[in-house]
């Protein structure tokens, strides 16, 4: 369902946080910017991403207000599909389709915040099996405690399966 207008309007917000409002609860966002941006309806995630990006300074992660709910219930568009999907959602309740707004939250992606890579699952899982063979074989080689030991060894198994470690 495209409108006679071509283009479509984010409110881009960006350096703010979503907070409870007193005394109701609700939530509001409070600080940072808003900006409007206008783009062809036709843009693709990338470009829209990349436009984004341009007006805060640095790359975004991308979180939508559906037009039918609160900011508690915001949605990542990650993709070509995801932004089909929540103009598709806009244009139904636009009212004339002209008016299409849509509710925008900017933050930093995850993946650009500091994290320290995993090694490749090969390596992991041949470091796990080496790291439990040398306990088991330690447990064995010390019958009075063997049974501890086993124990011992099974709970560690099971706190890396359990992501515990």
């Amino acid at each position: 369902m495209v409108g006679p207008n071509p283009t479509i309007k984010f409110l881009c917000s960006y350096g703010g946080k979503i907070l409870p409002r007193y005394p109701d609860g609700k939530l509001r966002y409070h600080g940072g910017e808003t900006r409007v941006l206008a783009v062809d309806r036709s843009i693709s995630f990338a470009e829209l991403s990349l436009k984004m990006g341009e007006m805060c300074g640095t790359a975004v992660s991308l979180r939508c207000q559906l037009p039918t709910e609160d900011l508690d219930a915001l949605v990542s568009i990650t993709s070509d599909e995801d932004l089909v999907n929540l103009i598709e959602e806009y244009d139904r309740v636009a009212s004339p389709p002209s008016s299409l707004k849509i509710r925008a939250f900017l933050s930093r992606p995850k993946s650009s915040k500091k994290t320290i890579s995993p090694p490749s699952s090969s390596a992991s899982s041949s470091r796990l099996t080496k790291l439990l063979n040398r306990g088991l074989s330690m447990a064995k080689k010390n019958k009075k405690n063997r049974g501890l030991s086993e124990v011992a060894m099974g709970g560690m198994l099971m706190s890396f399966e359990g992501k515990l470690l």
